[in-house]
């Protein structure tokens, strides 16, 4: 399945609501599964939310487009894979790489689960 929207769509903010979008530089697994469970519960049932790696953000909006360093890609979805396997119940959000104006971005959508509530480790330290 693919992410339901594009990249442009996303920044721009002229359909999906700015309160359904996460703006992060880079990939941090613990912030990054805690929104992810976020948008998979989908208390409102807006249709879950969207995490877009490579933007800097200002006051929930698009900031600066630093995109994600192509050699940075695959260890980022490796990562990903095997920290998402840690969210209760199993839940493993939709990801894609999408590339704008000359650079590369990860795309997370995170629809609302079946299985809800979702939980993800309060931390990623090991034990």
């Amino acid at each position: 399945m693919a992410v339901p929207t594009n990249i442009k769509t996303l920044l721009s903010g002229s359909v999906v609501e700015w309160a359904r979008i996460e703006f992060k530089e880079t990939w941090d697994a613990e912030a990054s599964l805690k929104t992810i469970c976020a948008f998979a519960n989908d208390i409102d049932n807006w249709g879950g939310g969207y995490i877009v790696i490579g933007v800097k953000e200002k006051e929930g909006r698009p900031d600066s487009l630093q995109g994600v360093p192509p050699e940075k890609i695959d260890h980022y979805l490796k990562d990903m894979l095997n920290k998402c396997k840690r969210i209760q119940p199993e839940y493993l959000p939709i990801v894609e790489v999408a590339d704008y104006k000359g650079k590369k971005f990860i795309v997370i959508w995170a629809p609302g689960g079946y299985l809800r509530p979702y939980s993800s480790p309060k931390s990623m330290a090991k034990g």
